[in-house]
């Protein structure tokens, strides 16, 4: 696996609220702006996706690809790349604690491309989306 890149941010909610916002695929077009449709393939008995389509448009990178979403509780998920044009790998995960009446989220997030892309683009990119991701997520969960 490359390296994987975390970032956090604090949410000013239950764990609950967060996770359910997280897990609600559907919506993630209305929050994660670089998110364009997004299609829940399978779902696990209680109804949260374990394999889940996304078509990314973030300008220069375009891909259409599959995660495979592992829920561990309510406070954490994890996922993989099933299948992608653009996206060699993904890994990432999204863990959820308790911090005074608050959340704290942190994201972890690795990617390798099809495309050659020097370590420090790389590592940058990684960053853009995961800053992206959670300030869309706070607001979300906050709104």
């Amino acid at each position: 696996m490359a390296d994987q890149a975390s970032s956090s941010i604090s949410i000013n909610a239950d764990k609950s609220a967060v996770m359910a916002v997280i897990a609600d695929f559907e919506s993630y077009p209305e929050w994660a702006s670089m998110i364009r449709t997004v299609t829940v393939d399978e779902t696990d008995a209680d109804g949260r996706g374990t394999k889940v389509s996304f078509v990314l448009d973030a300008g220069v990178l375009k891909d259409e690809y599959t995660l495979a979403y592992d829920w561990q509780g309510d406070d954490r998920v994890d996922w993989h790349l099933v299948k992608g044009k653009a996206l060699k790998s993904q890994e990432g995960s999204y863990v959820l604690s308790d911090k005074d009446g608050s959340t704290e989220v942190e994201y972890r997030l690795s990617v390798d491309l099809n495309i050659p892309m020097l370590g420090m683009f790389k590592r940058k990119a990684e960053k853009v989306i995961m800053d992206t991701a959670l300030k869309g997520l706070k607001k979300r969960v906050e709104s």
